[in-house]
């Protein structure tokens, strides 16, 4: 899992004046709307006794722990402590991570690292969600594996005759031919001819009216960190999905869908549309879940790649460039897992970069810093 990138958390009209948990990175965080309508996310960790703060509830724009009735301001700092006598001081220490903001095609963005503004990787761009010429339909689903095989998936054309057949891809043409990659740094397309099936039902009365191509042009790409597009120029009008893949844990990823289309552009078609989407995923399910070993593995000799895999080569590799930068989230990292932890790292926000004295404000050492890091040495609040 990779951190220091914008990451889709959730739709933004489920965000309001109410707190909800949300989880990335195997970490919890808590969103909730101010009264100017702003997005505030903070680590669901409260600083004193690890209660969840999604749990809470809103006082003006501060959320309130629901264990000892700590109050945080969207920016994370502690500004009450109930069981304080009056006059009593509130801790430096007392603060918890809270990460940049931004909403952006109807999803609620957190900046989930520590660098400045000016050296973010950006959001990707999705022209289709100001377009009239598209109708867009959301949805979203669960899968137990690995955000990357989840993600790899989606970019991988040499599957649909197999797994999507007479849906999606054609058996009886599986051949792909060569493609050429277009990729910068935070990203990686390529258009790539596949043969597709007769459609059937309400497509397919369009696709009668056309006579059957010999290929269908499908522009295959990633963005990192989580994001693939799939855009299928159908004789009839285009498709296009952008998938966000949510890394819940190590094990669980939650797939956001926002799928837009240029044919049968009315709300009547809405649920068909989403019915065919949703048929398609779920033919994956099976396959990803299936996938060993469960994570994606570091080194590209560990799994044997063809012509045909060239996208997923140039995520794998930019994936290695990014960890030898740090940006790795590990094992040691999460909070979310089946095993207890006696302690757990927080992602750092820009908070610790800009404050250099809190950096520790709330930081549980990781397992692999056991050794050399004594459990005490933050001393007392």
């Amino acid at each position: 899992m990779l951190k220091n990138f914008w990451y889709a958390l959730e739709f933004a009209d489920r965000v309001g004046r109410k707190p909800i948990k949300v989880r990335c990175l195997g970490q919890d965080f808590v969103l909730y709307r101010t009264r100017k309508g702003e997005v505030a996310c903070l680590s669901d960790l409260c600083v004193h006794r690890g209660g969840a703060l999604s749990m809470g509830t809103l006082k003006d724009d501060t959320v309130v722990c629901p264990y000892h009735g700590w109050e945080y301001e969207p920016g994370g700092a502690c500004v009450r402590i109930p069981a304080n006598p009056e006059g009593r001081g509130i801790p430096r220490k007392a603060r918890v991570d809270s990460y940049p903001t931004t909403t952006r095609y109807g999803l609620v963005w957190a900046f989930l690292g520590d660098l400045p503004e000016e050296e973010r990787p950006p959001i990707p761009h999705i022209p289709e969600y100001d377009n009239p010429a598209f109708r867009m339909v959301r949805l979203e689903m669960e899968v137990n594996a690995n955000y990357e095989r989840a993600f790899e998936n989606a970019v991988d054309a040499a599957h649909t005759p197999f797994v999507h057949g007479t849906v999606f891809g054609n058996p009886d043409k599986p051949e792909i031919p060569d493609y050429t990659i277009r990729q910068e740094d935070w990203f990686a397309e390529a258009d790539v001819q596949l043969s597709p099936p007769m459609p059937k039902g309400i497509w397919g009365m369009l696709a009668r009216r056309r006579k059957r191509p010999e290929h269908v042009t499908v522009t295959n790409g990633w963005y990192l960190p989580n994001v693939i597009k799939l855009h299928v120029r159908l004789p009839f009008g285009e498709l296009i999905m952008w998938d966000f893949n949510i890394p819940l844990s190590q094990d669980r990823t939650l797939i956001k869908i926002l799928a837009f289309r240029t044919f049968f552009p009315r709300a009547w078609a809405d649920k068909n549309a989403i019915k065919r989407t949703m048929r398609i995923l779920k033919q994956d399910i099976p396959i990803v879940e299936s996938q060993r070993p469960e994570l994606l593995p570091f080194d590209l000799s560990d799994e044997l790649h063809i012509r045909s895999d060239a996208l997923q080569v140039a995520y794998r590799r930019r994936r290695a460039e990014l960890i030898q930068k740090g940006w790795w989230v590990g094992d040691d990292d999460t909070v979310v897992s089946e095993h207890p932890h006696r302690r757990a790292t927080v992602i750092p926000s820009p908070a610790r970069r800009d404050n250099p004295e809190l950096a520790r404000a709330w930081v549980h050492k990781a397992r692999s810093e056991r050794g050399r890091l004594s459990a005490d040495a933050d001393g007392p609040l």
